[in-house]
């Protein structure tokens, strides 16, 4: 079996972040990680090559620094790493994210994409249901549960306050959630294998199926209106009751007024 995980380098929110004056992300400025939900896809496909063998490769677009995510990956135990980075690239929103790796895993053979279910720097859900899309295979989101039946995949579905059992024949795409497993970490020996290991890089002109109107900012239909940082949040309306029956009236009293009860 065959596994492809897309993971993302995305900014480090506790360093805060930083943007350039058309309103994108300042990538370069910043420190960064591997997107926690894509580190879950990650963990959850080296859980099934663990089980059945399975070949696990990952994929990100990004800045040449975003090399960095790839060696955490092998690190971990990923067997291949693929680096898609352009200057004409740059400044893509989800459509032309998605278009961009799309192209990249036609490259590829593939059993099983996974794919977080969202980046903490965008919060769209979008990108992995798009590149489903653009391939033409069922797409599960929300994955809390992964299991490989046969030639299919059988998923729990995180669903409001239930879940869905889903199968599907692969290949198809599944996006997973942080809460999907417990990431482990790199390992010495993994670490000293990760950087002896080369990472294949990828620029516009190895992607084939990819029209030039789908790529980087020119190709985003998305614009950005307005962008900053995490706004604070103020200290917020502070109550010493007299004795806890007072308390437990006047935070009733608050969840009425706001129709929660």
């Amino acid at each position: 079996m065959k596994i492809v995980v897309c993971v993302k380098q995305v900014p480090d929110t506790k360093g805060g972040v930083k943007f350039k004056p058309d309103g994108t992300l300042d990538r370069g400025a910043m420190l960064t990680i591997m997107n926690p939900d894509d580190k879950a896809g990650l963990e959850a496909a080296l859980r099934l090559k663990d089980q059945y063998g399975a070949e696990v490769t990952v994929i990100t677009m990004g800045l040449p620094k975003a090399d960095a995510v790839l060696r955490e990956a092998l690190a971990m135990g990923a067997d291949k790493g693929i680096l898609i980075t352009d200057r004409v690239l740059g400044g893509a929103d989800t459509w032309a994210t998605s278009s961009t790796i799309a192209a990249g895993i036609r490259n590829l053979e593939y059993d099983l994409i996974i794919t977080g279910r969202q980046a903490i720097d965008g919060d769209t859900a979008q990108v992995g249901p798009q590149i489903s899309e653009h391939l033409g295979i069922p797409v599960i989101s929300y994955a809390e549960e992964i299991k490989i039946d046969g030639d299919s995949v059988v998923v729990k579905r995180q669903y409001d306050d239930r879940y869905h059992m889903i199968k599907a024949k692969m290949p198809c795409l599944i996006t997973a959630l942080a809460e999907l497993n417990e990431p482990r970490y790199m390992s010495p020996g993994g670490i000293f294998d990760a950087f002896e290991k080369e990472v294949t890089v990828w620029g516009r002109a190895d992607l084939k199926d990819l029209d030039d109107g789908d790529v980087g900012l020119a190709g985003s239909p998305t614009q950005i209106a307005k962008a900053s940082d995490k706004v604070r949040k103020g200290a917020g309306e502070k109550v010493v009751p007299e004795s806890p029956q007072e308390g437990v009236e006047y935070i009733m009293g608050k969840l009425a007024e706001k129709h929660i009860i």
